[in-house]
């Protein structure tokens, strides 16, 4: 059996700037596909390698794949869709497989649009792709496909979804193999070295609804700290990894399990710093802990503050508030990690005032760094259908977080870029010449300064947020600016219908997420060594996780 897996050539001026990110998807696939007995396997990253088509095509000829996968967040949808018709036109045999948030949910679509995919996995893909792969060693793909659990595929005109695939119980089972990356393309610009991205847990508790990761992997689950710290330091090891990033969206999450993963990096004493994203309720929640996340090696924390304005806070469902959003800032900066203050700005009541509050927001709480994010409408988040006909544009390419989709009332498209442009270059001017230099710590100085030095050459570049492409070169030119938007893509509404009639997913109960809420205010204060209702918490979403398992393997079995 003869697997091909191709990340695709997309790229969009945001996180980029920073560096060549690992495509973790690939080593997690490729481990389960070996522990299984699956070695025939190659790893093409055309978006870390610019392989155009011309170069796809050649590289497709020379094997001779029974699969072609390959995987798509919303905005590299038509690149990944591309990639396997390229690949359907070299191979027509090959089984071509698509994976990945977009797919998961919006599957009608896909295979309406790009009849040259045979099969889309829906969720998460270990199990999956294992089970496709042992069923195709086994028979044809037509007589095989029904049988493989997490599936959609189009038959007889129809769209086809099989039975979901259960998450996977036993997180700690997962074994990816990172040797199948090429490290020394992975570089991470502030610091000069290379860089990874494994998971600590999987899902989410919380149900932003601007987000759909809670929807993607249904059951939130935690490994076993000591096991990721022994990848971690493997990674270290044997791929000279000096940096990484926790691919979770908020892995504190489980409290009492980030500290035993934070004691374990801080005994081990491996030379890597890493940082994540979290809710600023964890940082106030832990503020007696964080000299010792400090210690770990914990650099860069991105909060999501999300908003300057607390009716926008409420919007969302973050369960914050502005003044946490300071306190959380400035418990971090006395810690000596880096806090970067996240905001997602666009939305139809966005203004010139709302992004200047922001601007002398994020000034007054002294953040290192801001990341001004247009806010981007998943066609599969609630906040999509609540927006109704505000959405106007649906080229999904441009769903990308530094392209103003929504237009807010009060200004077009490009005035918001050109006010967003100008709260960057003011943010960023004043900490080069004021606080950058003079910081103290010498391994966060040394980190801010590598920071700096990715924005200006992105920005040399003009690939910072897509502004080459889109013709962007000051306020002088916003009557230049031309986002290209493609206005012949459109939505299948039936593919909202589906979303909004699929089975609800698990959420937390009443009591579960009253800890939630009071873990942040009844943490901060508590004394140390002592439980209190985050421990409870930690308590709570262990058993959600473990009912919520039960439940799909319930369902699974009954379908």
């Amino acid at each position: 059996m003869r697997i091909l897996m191709i990340h695709p050539n997309y790229h969009s001026g945001g996180a980029e700037i920073a560096g060549n990110w690992p495509p973790a998807w690939v080593a997690y696939l490729a481990g389960a596909l070996k522990g299984a007995g699956f070695t025939d396997f190659r790893f093409v990253d055309a978006m870390t390698d610019h392989i155009d088509d011309d170069e796809l095509r050649r590289i497709l000829r020379e094997e001779k794949p029974d699969i072609v996968g390959t995987t798509a967040i919303t905005p590299a949808i038509y690149k990944a869709e591309r990639t396997l018709q390229i690949a359907k036109e070299e191979h027509p045999e090959a089984v071509t497989l698509l994976g990945g948030v977009h797919g998961t949910f919006m599957y009608r679509q896909v295979l309406t649009e790009a009849p040259w995919i045979d099969a889309i996995a829906r969720g998460e893909g270990e199990a999956i792709m294992v089970n496709l792969a042992k069923a195709l060693s086994e028979g044809d793909w037509e007589d095989v496909r029904g049988e493989v659990a997490g599936l959609a595929f189009a038959e007889d005109g129809q769209i086809v979804a099989t039975p979901a695939e259960p998450p996977i119980a036993d997180v700690d089972s997962i074994n990816p193999d990172w040797s199948v990356l090429e490290w020394e393309k992975y570089i991470y610009i502030p610091l000069n070295t290379r860089v990874a991205v494994p998971n600590f847990a999987r899902g989410c508790p919380f149900t932003c609804s601007f987000c759909s990761q809670w929807k993607f992997w249904r059951n939130y689950r935690v490994r076993d700290p000591k096991k990721v710290v022994d990848e971690i330091e493997t990674l270290v090891r044997d791929h000279k990894v000096g940096f990484f990033i926790l691919a979770d969206e908020e892995p504190t999450i489980h409290r009492k399990k980030f500290i035993q993963f934070c004691e374990e990096l801080a005994a081990r004493k491996l030379p890597v710093l890493w940082g994540i994203n979290t809710r600023v309720t964890d940082i106030i929640r832990d503020e007696h802990l964080l000299p010792l996340y400090r210690k770990a090696g914990l650099i860069h924390v991105s909060l999501g503050t999300e908003a300057a304005a607390q009716l926008k806070l409420d919007l969302f469902n973050k369960e914050t508030t502005v003044a946490q959003n300071k306190r959380a800032v400035q418990l971090l900066k006395q810690n000596g990690i880096m806090a970067e203050a996240q905001f997602i700005v666009g939305l139809d009541n966005e203004t010139p005032e709302t992004l200047e509050e922001t601007y002398r927001m994020v000034i007054d709480w002294g953040a290192e760094m801001a990341n001004w994010s247009m806010y981007t409408p998943w066609p599969f988040a609630d906040l999509f259908q609540e927006l109704g006909d505000k959405v106007e544009i649906f080229d999904y390419e441009k769903y990308n977080f530094v392209t103003p989709i929504v237009k807010p009332a009060a200004m077009d498209r490009a005035t918001l870029l050109d006010r967003v442009m100008h709260n960057y270059r003011r943010f960023y001017m004043r900490k080069t010449f004021f606080h950058y230099p003079w910081i103290r710590d010498r391994t966060l100085r040394r980190y801010m300064l590598g920071c700096l030095k990715a924005f200006m050459r992105s920005g040399m570049r003009r690939e910072f947020y897509d502004l080459g492409r889109v013709n962007y070169w000051g306020p002088q030119s916003k009557d230049k600016v031309d986002f290209a938007f493609d206005e012949t893509r459109t939505l299948d509404r039936r593919q909202l219908a589906d979303l909004k009639n699929a089975p609800p997913v698990r959420k937390l109960g009443r009591k579960e997420k009253a800890r939630a809420e009071a873990k942040a205010a009844s943490a901060c204060g508590a004394p140390k060594g002592l439980p209190d209702e985050a421990d409870e918490f930690d308590e709570a979403i262990s058993a959600s996780a473990t009912a919520a398992a039960m439940e799909e393997k319930e369902r699974a079995t009954l379908n």
